[in-house]
């Protein structure tokens, strides 16, 4: 499948020679995870190239339903482009070309049947940069239920906008501004109008690209207990630069470096025992 991102592409990797560690599969990848109980969406052997360079390495990782799974990795290392792939948003550059599995349930999100428009409502994603459109709070809310159908009424309509705000920890702040536009929320409140936004069309996965990089601690704090919130109800993939965001927010971390996922597992064993060399390197600040 050949596929295209609106997004500048990570640098390519090219690809480490194993690390003599304990467990280690071809590839380099360490054996120390043991799949969720449930999984949600599944890669498979995915291998990500950028017209003839590699920049992933068959990639096989299970995202467990109702978890929080973080990728960690030093900037370029695939993070990134593993996470767009989950919702093709891959699809806008003719470099780009994706081989490999990955399903939600049971269904390859890459099957030429599938329509991406009703993928991205089921998989939605919240950008490093908060992005609300340049409409009113209630337009921001509204516009995806609108285009997808999933309103009969105006009265549906208000009741998915206010639902969505409230899941987002925002209503209160803004229920007297709802035709106030949505740029001139503070950066924290954008970011939380955006997971409202993806709220909003009932996804089952939600994809967050570092949603906490641009914003002060406070405002991180916020997001980030609203992840914690929201796991309750939905899937969600994270990936973030900070390692504490990872140990405070997530049940599963992947290690992803030079375009190979090196190790993957519970959280805690990730931070207290990881199993590979790599791992230990990076999350003690040794590289990254």
């Amino acid at each position: 499948m050949s596929t295209q991102i609106a997004e500048t592409a990570e640098p390519a990797a090219t690809k480490p020679a194993p690390s003599p560690v304990n467990d280690v599969a071809p590839g380099g990848t360490t054996i120390t995870d043991t799949p969720p109980e449930s999984v949600k969406m599944k890669g498979v052997g995915v291998n990500v190239f950028y017209g003839d360079k590699q920049a992933l390495f068959d990639i096989d990782l299970d995202i467990g339903e109702r978890q929080v799974t973080s990728l960690i990795g030093p900037s370029g290392c695939g993070k990134s482009t593993f996470l767009r792939c989950l919702n093709r948003m891959n699809d806008t550059i003719d470099s780009c070309r994706i081989e490999g599995d990955i399903t939600i349930g049971e269904q390859d999100i890459y099957d030429p049947s599938i329509d991406v428009v009703e993928l991205r409502a089921r998989v939605g994603m919240v950008f490093q940069k908060p992005n609300p459109f340049p409409k009113s709070i209630f337009e921001n809310i509204a516009y995806g239920p609108r285009i997808h159908g999933l309103a009969d009424s105006k009265s549906d309509l208000e009741e998915i906008v206010v639902t969505s705000l409230q899941k987002a920890g925002l209503f209160e702040e803004v229920k007297d501004r709802l035709e106030e536009p949505g740029t001139g929320l503070s950066g924290g409140q954008q970011q939380r109008l955006c997971i409202a936004r993806a709220i909003a069309t009932s996804p089952e996965v939600m994809l967050m690209d570092e949603p906490c990089s641009a914003l002060d601690p406070i405002a991180t704090a916020k997001v980030e207990e609203l992840i914690d919130e929201l796991r309750e109800n939905y899937t969600i993939v994270i990936v973030t630069h900070s390692m504490q965001q990872a140990a405070r927010v997530s049940q599963r971390t992947a290690f992803f470096h030079l375009g190979v996922l090196v190790e993957v597992g519970a959280t805690d064993q990730i931070f207290t025992n990881p199993r590979d060399a790599r791992t230990r390197d990076y999350i003690t600040g040794r590289f990254g």
